[in-house]
């Protein structure tokens, strides 16, 4: 009887133990599944960061005229222009009231001053499937840029890519860059 009640007398210290383990188990489990969720989550970015690396470098390799640029790629893409060859790459890709609005960064490859220039830029859909630009929601804007007292080797354009909110814009294509002609004095 009297080992009967020491292991009765034991029971509630064993399982005041057992859950002050539980009870500093439990934020680590909680922690352990927050970094696995991150993880996850920064894998799922960086295919799909891949996949649209492969799909841009595809199209920007059977191209002969222009740049393919796909936001989510989020990489410089180089092109032989008029201009020279110049480095184009997008950024701050945000939904706008009615589609998208991002930065159109073009940069000298040579650090090379840049003209007084228009350009075309085209933007649309990719197919789901193929990966290849949808012509049939394209749309196009040209655009110009002024020339500048200072000599620079980097313009920024903004741009307003309507009918198409980020989630949906496949890709931006900018071609045509040509040099405008300064005004005779």
């Amino acid at each position: 009887m009297k080992k009967l009640l020491k292991k009765a007398a034991l029971l509630p210290l064993i399982v005041l133990l057992a859950s002050c383990a539980s009870s500093q188990q439990k934020p680590q489990i909680v922690k352990l599944h927050n970094q696995v969720g991150k993880l996850n989550t920064q894998v799922e970015q960086l295919t799909e960061q891949a996949t649209a690396l492969t799909r841009q470098n595809g199209l920007n390799s059977s191209s002969t005229q222009g740049a393919w640029l796909l936001p989510v790629a989020n990489t410089a893409v180089p092109l032989q222009s008029q201009l020279g060859e110049v480095r184009l790459s997008l950024s701050h890709v945000e939904s706008e009231a009615n589609g998208t609005r991002a930065i159109l960064h073009i940069r000298s490859a040579a650090d090379n001053s840049l003209p007084a220039f228009t350009a075309t830029v085209e933007w649309g859909e990719l197919d789901p499937t193929t990966g290849k630009p949808l012509q049939v929601s394209s749309q196009s804007q040209s655009f110009s840029v002024a020339a500048s007292l200072l000599p620079r080797s980097e313009v920024t354009v903004p741009l307003r890519l309507s009918n198409l909110p980020p989630e949906q814009l496949g890709y931006v294509r900018v071609h045509d860059l040509v040099a405008q002609s300064a005004p005779a004095p």
